[in-house]
């Protein structure tokens, strides 16, 4: 890693100034994700796929997939955060489809926050003891977060807590497995601080993270658009016996052909009405209906997550998140 990114030939500038808007169908975006899914699996020596088991980044896996598959090229390893606090079904969905996908992934975890918790039993919301962590995670809290009080909750969506929960394992994770590139599933139009992607973003700065790169092969949709990939491309090629055609379920109960909802490789949290997921603690369905049939057009994606952390989004990327 010594000499990255000398051996790549990538356009940091791709995507520059766009939206979704400048890719206006979507046969365009699928395009478009096509053409940088390749060049991410042919350029990087060691990419790996950043895979949450939510719909944007089951959508990028599944162009990896198709991309691999097609070119005879290898498909990468999948790092899934384990932040201690996701829906029991994410979990559930991750395991099966990984199995069902022969995926390798990689489980990166904070096992320094995760031990202290497990000793103490707590729950989320409960202080945990910053005396009591290891050198790795008090020099970030100190040193580059600057926290500067003996304690901070355990919770997912805090400054410290998305930093040391989340971050900091994926950082571990990158050094650990040699990555150079992470596939990742960000989108202008999700979060105002991820309006400025590009579709290969460097991140070269070792003083706060590894050196490597992000591509971003679906920077382009919007969440309607990732809908419509799901039900027309994504479900239709993965699943045996769904129209080829595609087709919108209304509910868990309108699969087609005897199909049940854990034949299909969408989260079931999405059939409940989440349209965003987060932590368990700080997340919430915005209505009862399947999110594809939610106003997608004229609501907040995110509004059901907690606010302190979509406030903080623009000092948590420059520390390496997502």
């Amino acid at each position: 890693m010594s000499e990255f990114p000398d051996y790549l030939n990538v356009d940091y500038t791709d995507g520059e100034g766009e939206s979704p808007e400048d890719y206006p169908s979507l046969q365009h975006k699928i395009e478009k994700a096509i053409e940088v899914t390749k060049q991410g699996l042919e350029e990087y020596e060691n990419p790996a796929i950043m895979w949450t088991g939510g719909k944007d980044s089951t959508l990028t896996l599944y162009f990896v997939k198709e991309v691999a598959e097609r070119h005879d090229l290898e498909v990468p390893p999948a790092v899934f955060l384990d932040h201690y606090q996701h829906f029991d079904e994410l979990i559930d969905f991750v395991e099966h489809w990984a199995d069902e996908w022969d995926l390798d992934v990689h489980f990166a975890r904070n096992d320094d926050v995760g031990a202290y918790v497990d000793e103490h039993g707590l729950t989320p919301g409960d202080d945990i003891e910053i005396s009591e962590l290891n050198e790795q995670n008090t020099h970030h809290i100190r040193n580059i977060l600057e926290y500067e009080e003996d304690t901070f909750p355990f919770l997912l969506d805090t400054y410290v807590g998305n930093h040391l929960l989340k971050t900091v394992p994926l950082n571990n994770a990158i050094e650990e497995l040699n990555i150079d590139g992470i596939i990742s599933g960000v989108r202008w139009d999700e979060q105002e601080a991820r309006a400025d992607e590009t579709f290969f973003s460097p991140r070269h700065d070792p003083d706060i993270y590894p050196p490597h790169d992000r591509i971003q092969p679906i920077l382009q949709f919007d969440e309607r658009a990732v809908w419509d990939a799901f039900w027309h491309y994504v479900v239709p090629d993965t699943v045996e016996g769904y129209p080829e055609e595609g087709y919108v379920p209304d509910n868990a109960d309108d699969l087609p052909n005897g199909l049940t909802q854990d034949d299909i490789p969408v989260s079931p949290k999405y059939f409940a009405g989440f349209r965003s997921l987060g932590s368990e603690v700080s997340t919430e369905k915005s209505e009862d209906e399947p999110a594809w049939h939610q106003d997608l057009e004229n609501t907040t994606e995110r509004a059901g997550r907690a606010q302190d952390k979509e406030d903080l989004m623009e000092r948590l990327r420059d520390l390496g998140y997502m």
